[in-house]
């Protein structure tokens, strides 16, 4: 019956290679559960509370992705966007955590209406690649320009704005032995890369007194009550917070399309961006999913790029993510051991995170870009960074290539969409 179900002989693969996979997906994405508990703890959320919601809704959103596409494509809270929603919105802009989580929640709304009608495929298809392609690497600098002021690698400088933190600081070198071990383990091509670095950098920072060890690995799940419904919906409508809400809508519209062109690039799924029903019902699973995650008290939900090491071990259905989900229920009952992880052995991860993601740029074929796209990159990918705004740098990205595409009078690359999104990002500044 599970084979029937999920087309394991149309998709040359069986039960045993899906386990397998299944098990390799989580090894490579685990980091998520006390990565998103640092993060959104910075906001002011309870970390306990984050642990949990974060498991519970990766165990929800990967099951039911698996279930309602058939795809052996894995979802948690996306990195990026959680950084945003942290230290973007909430200590950036000054909005409370509840009504940032109204603004997840909305974005999430219109992405499931765009998922289920045409208005999806026009979203897809109004933006160049290349664009899309910046606004990756822009995140990617993004968060990795975070993980480093948080391992105090970069730090804050009267005369210059940034410079150079302290060396002779432990807590310093012990987010650059995690960076290393990340980026070696993960050139290496190991299994679970990001957890491994951070478990050894967390016995290095426990054996010099960084952190305090453990007292146990098991405990009951945290309740998630202090964060679950806790959104503020009718605060996050206000007009200013319009652009922000768009913002979360694009990146995590194209974050998802990216990750599944990757994917499918590997499984041979996900061919067509417009009429493939694969593709679009995973979109439809990304979209819910955000719009649970949110209720349940967690940033933006997407489809991890991690789940390309399960197709690597041969996942093909959505039985893969069913054994994704199924791993994960063991990391609710972890909380003692994943708050017991010094900061500087977690932050390494988004610096590394961000590296990769950076390396999108390297898709766009520069010789043959005009001065309109190569401003539009430019901008997109390094106001990220010094603004500390996904936002800002989208709408100063997306502005600018319509204002020179319009001056040049090349009106066959401009297109409604592409107009709209301009408008958008005119009211970014005239709000701000």
């Amino acid at each position: 019956m599970v084979s029937s179900f999920f087309k394991l002989k149309e998709k040359s693969t069986n039960v045993n290679t899906e386990f397998t996979a299944g098990f390799t997906t989580f090894l490579t994405m685990m980091y998520i559960v006390p990565v998103n508990g640092f993060i959104l703890s910075d906001a002011g959320l309870p970390m306990d509370a984050v642990i949990t919601a974060t498991a519970l809704i990766t165990i929800l959103a990967t099951l039911f992705s698996g279930i309602w596409s058939n795809t052996p494509v894995a979802m948690s809270v996306g990195m990026g966007l959680n950084a945003y929603f942290s230290y973007g919105l909430v200590l950036g802009m000054g909005i409370p955590w509840q009504t940032a989580l109204g603004v997840v929640f909305l974005s999430g709304v219109i992405f499931m209406v765009l998922s289920f009608t045409k208005f999806r495929v026009w979203i897809m298809t109004s933006i160049p690649m290349t664009l899309r392609r910046a606004i990756s690497a822009g995140i990617g600098a993004f968060i990795a320009f975070i993980g480093l002021k948080q391992i105090g690698i970069v730090v804050d400088n009267p005369a210059t704005l940034v410079g150079l933190g302290d060396f002779s600081d432990g807590a310093v070198l012990l987010g650059v032995l995690g960076i290393v071990l990340a980026l070696l383990f993960h050139s290496y091509k190991l299994r679970g890369a990001f957890i491994l670095s951070v478990f050894i950098t967390s016995i290095a920072g426990w054996s010099f007194g960084i952190g305090s060890f453990p007292d146990g690995i098991f405990s009951l799940p945290a309740s998630i009550a202090p964060i679950a419904f806790e959104l503020d919906i009718l605060s996050a409508l206000s007009f200013a917070l319009f652009p922000v809400i768009i913002t979360f809508l694009i990146t995590d519209m194209f974050d998802s399309l990216g990750t599944l062109t990757g994917i499918g690039s590997r499984a041979g799924m996900f061919q067509k961006e417009t009429t493939d029903p694969e593709l679009a019902k995973t979109l439809e699973a990304d979209a819910v999913a955000t719009v649970a995650g949110a209720s349940l008290g967690v940033s933006t939900t997407t489809a991890f790029i991690e789940s390309a090491s399960g197709v690597e071990e041969g996942g093909r259905s959505g039985l893969t993510a069913v054994f994704t989900a199924l791993f994960f229920i063991g990391t609710l009952f972890m909380l003692p051991l994943f708050k017991a992880i010094p900061a500087n052995a977690i932050y390494p991860v988004l610096v590394v995170v961000g590296v990769l993601m950076f390396t999108e740029l390297g898709k766009i074929d520069f010789n043959k870009t005009d001065l309109a796209t190569n401003a539009g990159i430019f901008l997109i990918v390094i106001l990220m960074p010094l603004t500390f705004s996904i936002t800002n740098g989208i709408a100063a990205g997306f502005a600018m290539y319509t204002i020179i595409k319009l001056a040049k009078r090349e009106f066959q690359d401009l297109n409604f969409g592409l107009i709209t999104i301009a408008l958008i990002s005119f009211l970014v500044f005239i709000l701000h």
